[in-house]
């Protein structure tokens, strides 16, 4: 390709393999839909109830956390009623009537937001143990904390004894069939080379940096693996890593070489189909997302909870843990080969980039996600050529036919319950590699923000295995992938 500037086919693929969908009604009959067989719907007072798509819930749920102040105590999509859902703690008569009538299901939890915190804050400090994550579930009013096959005898033990102390009714404990790792490769690939050998991740969004410069972001894991990007395996950089954080966050942005590249956002959704990217948004618990990825395709799920901590296995320091706070978690499945890819709604909103997870696509599993809000708010870019802010609230209106008969509510606003800078500033992701796997925090955070690519705290940097496993949606070819 050409270095003077950047073919339309091309440029899509900075949006990760993934795109806006040009018409929305091709998507969810192509998507591979993720197995989930816990999908807890409102059981609260319906009262004067409005019925709406994900996409309008942002603000409605902004307007009834408002109302309930101190009260509140976090929401959630249900998308079979396509009704906002709200949680209450001690609220009064009076607030909880107003969020009613503002047309929210409300419903009385046990839980408040600041003790669901103070017990993630716990299991932070006594179980942050390589291949557990724990993530606040508004469905359920508990926190969801899961253990993958590496978590066994006294690492297991510790865990659900901490479980156990923060007492009945705040938490659940499950076990995943996999191991959580980074998803390495994926999407309309991007290539590098280190010292280990070949890097493969895959694009997010396209965006537009600070100083207007074209520019697309990615998975952090990559950014910090290495600072030059090649659109083919064996071809000349075309990008260069501007940031990049990993761990405690997993984002980079990375900016094209050729500043005449037209960093278009619209993304290639398989079978000949591309969608608009036109604005970003939070992810709610409940609504429905895709994501896709060059070895797996296009998969679609549920949102399961936000502000995700997962504590991956350092793959650099052996014993370490690499921790990232903040994410998205979901019932979306992915593999090997989609790390660093999309996650996007069917109304053209962005709203993860793929960092990692466990289990695969035939047996399903968990798959965590960087919010797009909060990569965009620490870099100050924003989407495609430029819009309005950077965080949340970025403006533009959907394709025409983007949602217009979407039956699932499958939008892309947040539901007030996480706020969009939660994963960029959050004080308690240093994530740094913890040899003793204690779950003691490094300050210093070091390797979270390399952007030499130096590779430090990474878990893609080795990049050695050249299987080739996985095949490119636009034909070309895929090896070095882990």
């Amino acid at each position: 390709m050409s270095h003077k500037r950047m073919p339309k086919r091309k440029a899509a693929i900075a949006v990760g393999g993934v795109a806006a969908l040009g018409a929305a009604a091709l998507l969810l009959p192509n998507a591979m839909a993720s197995q989930d067989k816990n999908d807890t719907n409102a059981a609260g007072t319906l009262g004067t109830a409005r019925t709406l798509k994900a996409s309008d819930a942002s603000g409605l749920a902004a307007q009834v956390q408002k109302i309930l102040g101190t009260a509140f105590a976090g929401s959630y999509y249900d998308s079979a009623k396509q009704q906002l859902v709200v949680n209450v703690v001690n609220g009064d008569s009076n607030t909880v009537v107003q969020a009613k009538n503002a047309g929210a299901v409300v419903r009385q939890v046990k839980n408040s937001t600041k003790a669901l915190k103070t017990a993630a804050g716990t299991l932070r400090t006594k179980a942050t143990i390589p291949g557990t994550s724990w993530a606040v579930d508004p469905r359920t009013d508990k926190i969801l904390v899961t253990a993958d096959a590496s978590v066994t005898g006294a690492k297991w033990n510790r865990l659900q004894s901490t479980v156990q102390s923060l007492g009945s009714g705040m938490a659940t404990l499950k076990k995943s069939a996999g191991k959580f790792s980074t998803f390495v490769s994926g999407g309309d690939a991007i290539f590098a080379q280190t010292q280990q050998g070949g890097v493969r991740c895959s694009l997010g969004f396209n965006v537009t940096a600070s100083d207007g410069s074209p520019a697309f972001l990615t998975a952090g894991h990559c950014g910090v693996a290495a600072k030059d990007w090649s659109d083919s395996q064996n071809g000349q950089p075309i990008a260069t890593v501007d940031q990049a954080k990993f761990p405690g966050n997993d984002f980079s942005l990375v900016k094209y070489n050729d500043k005449t590249t037209q960093a278009s956002s619209e993304v290639n959704a398989g079978n000949g189909q591309t969608v608009q990217i036109t604005r970003a948004a939070d992810a709610t618990v409940g609504e429905t997302v895709f994501r896709m990825g060059s070895t797996t395709g296009l998969h679609n799920g549920q949102v399961t909870g936000l502000d995700a901590t997962v504590n991956f296995a350092s793959e650099t320091v052996p014993g370490g843990t690499d921790t990232v706070n903040g994410l998205i978690q979901t019932n979306v499945c992915a593999e090997a080969g989609d790390s660093g890819g999309s996650l996007f709604t069917q109304d053209g909103s962005a709203v993860g980039l793929t960092s990692g997870g466990s289990g695969d696509c035939t047996s399903g599993g968990e798959t965590f996600f960087q919010p797009v809000t909060a990569a965009l708010q620490a870099t100050g870019a924003t989407l495609g050529n430029g819009g309005s802010g950077g965080a949340g609230g970025q403006s533009g209106s959907a394709a025409p036919s983007a949602s217009a008969s979407d039956p699932s509510g499958a939008g892309g606003d947040q539901s007030g319950s996480a706020a969009p800078s939660a994963s960029a500033t959050d004080p308690s992701g240093s994530g740094a590699s913890d040899p003793s796997g204690s779950g003691a925090t490094d300050p210093s955070g070091s390797g979270a923000s390399d952007p030499s690519g130096a590779g430090s705290g990474d878990q893609s940097g080795s990049g050695s295995d050249v299987s080739g496993s996985g095949s490119a949606n636009d034909g070309s070819s895929l090896t070095g992938t882990r």
